[in-house]
């Protein structure tokens, strides 16, 4: 510094520290990124692996679940075969790990996902071992109706096996082969079982007529068939990812990050506060 006024070198100095320790400042329309778009799901993956509640939750569905099972079985006389049609992802095993993964290597689904599940290292979610030993043990069958693709089955018995659920066998682990409607699965266990409960975190694991909707048809599905939650479907929380996001991008499959942080926020409703000037 010479006669009190900076230097050339400690202005550029200063401009660099600037660029590379400022970068929001600097971010141009479109340059939005995968990472950006990971932060806004980071509470939400914070809240599914700390918070009480989310154990609360679940061990209140399956609560539920075992009420309605034995008020089902209660009522009926004629002797038949019962199933419980159960999800695999995020209601029997818990994959926040993997999505931890992610937000750290600052990548998004499917990077990460065989590799994971090939490991077998999932942990069962609260209450749903009980219950499902609990159906086991009144006579029901249980078929695990998963969107897994069929090449991971070998990897998913065994991770089920190594929790002791019940019926983790070839004949009751059904997952994708071609579609991601589970319609046809579900069908098949219908063949020779009357199912007493279905239980997932995404509507299409109770019916297709929830599925390829956007936001305000799903909803208004969900209003017209409101009679059946809590009794036959049992749904679980999953705030991290699901068909209810698709919705948000009009069911559009190639969007940039750019593309998705828009639409979420247009999908917000703010109080529009008429105090306010």
């Amino acid at each position: 510094m010479k006669n009190g006024k900076p230097s050339f070198y400690l202005i550029y100095a200063l401009f660099l520290w600037l660029v590379f320790t400022m970068p929001s400042c600097n971010k141009k329309e479109g340059s939005f990124s995968i990472e950006d778009l990971n932060e806004q799901s980071l509470l939400s993956l914070v809240w599914y692996q700390n918070a009480a509640e989310v154990r609360a939750l679940y061990h209140q569905a399956f609560n539920l679940a075992r009420l309605r099972l034995d008020e089902y079985l209660w009522e009926r006389e004629i002797e038949e075969k019962y199933a419980v049609v159960i999800d695999i992802d995020e209601t029997v095993l818990d994959n926040t790990p993997v999505h931890a993964w992610r937000f750290k290597q600052g990548v998004t689904h499917p990077d990460g996902w065989d590799e994971w599940c090939r490991a077998a290292e999932a942990e069962a979610l609260p209450g749903v071992l009980d219950f499902l030993k609990y159906a086991d043990s009144r006579g029901c069958e249980i078929f695990y109706v998963s969107n897994r693709d069929v090449t991971l089955k070998e990897a998913t018995l065994k991770n089920l096996k190594d929790l002791n659920f019940p019926d983790a066998d070839e004949a009751h682990v059904l997952l994708r082969k071609e579609t991601g409607d589970k319609e046809p699965r579900r069908q098949l266990v219908r063949k020779d079982h009357n199912i007493v409960l279905l239980i997932g975190d995404n509507l299409g694991d109770f019916a297709s007529l929830f599925m390829d909707k956007k936001t305000d048809a799903r909803n208004a599905a969900v209003e017209e068939h409101r009679e059946k939650f809590g009794k036959r479907f049992i749904i679980l929380p999953n705030p991290k990812y699901g068909d209810w996001e698709g919705t948000l991008y009009g069911l559009q499959r190639e969007l940039t990050p750019a593309d998705k942080n828009k639409l979420r926020r247009a999908s917000l409703k703010p109080w529009e506060n008429s105090q306010k000037k």
